[in-house]
């Protein structure tokens, strides 16, 4: 399996995994087994991907949608929301930059940890992964934030 489809993978897994398993199962119509063989990294299913449809249906409902960020980071590209979708979410710039501090207060006591005996193991891994989705997050947020605050000022 090349890195692409390594890397791919691993986002439709984490996609599955912040929606839950049964939920996602619900959401796309799919079968729980179905939906693991989109991420599988067993030969038998290497040319198996997660549709098109079947992420957009799992994103809809998702935290965070993994697969787009993936291939956009695959392309080089930086990702934008539309305010209009965000259903009224609140906040502001200043908390924005309160919660990219506190994110990444805890992404290097992750690393710290992670580094503290020479090895960063699997699981030290994801927990830094996660961390760092979770500042991508809140950057994404912080950009539509100075993108709205843009449009109020008239420019």
């Amino acid at each position: 399996m090349d890195s692409v489809s390594g890397y791919l993978r691993k986002h439709c897994e984490t996609l599955v995994k912040d929606v839950g398993i049964e939920a996602a199962a619900a959401a796309t119509g799919k079968s729980k087994a179905t939906l693991g063989r989109y991420y599988s990294t067993d030969p038998d299913h290497g040319a198996r991907f997660m549709p098109v449809d079947v992420v957009a249906r799992l994103e809809a409902v998702a935290k965070f949608p993994h697969v787009t960020s993936a291939l956009a980071d695959l392309r080089g590209i930086t990702l934008s929301y539309d305010g209009a979708r965000l259903n009224g979410k609140s906040g502001n710039v200043n908390a924005d930059v309160v919660a990219l501090s506190q994110r990444f207060a805890m992404l290097m006591a992750e690393y710290n940890q992670a580094i503290a005996d020479g090895t960063i193991t699997i699981n030290e891994t994801k927990r830094l992964l996660t961390e760092t989705q979770a500042i991508q997050q809140v950057l994404l947020d912080m950009k539509l934030h100075l993108e709205q605050a843009q449009v109020q000022a008239g420019s």
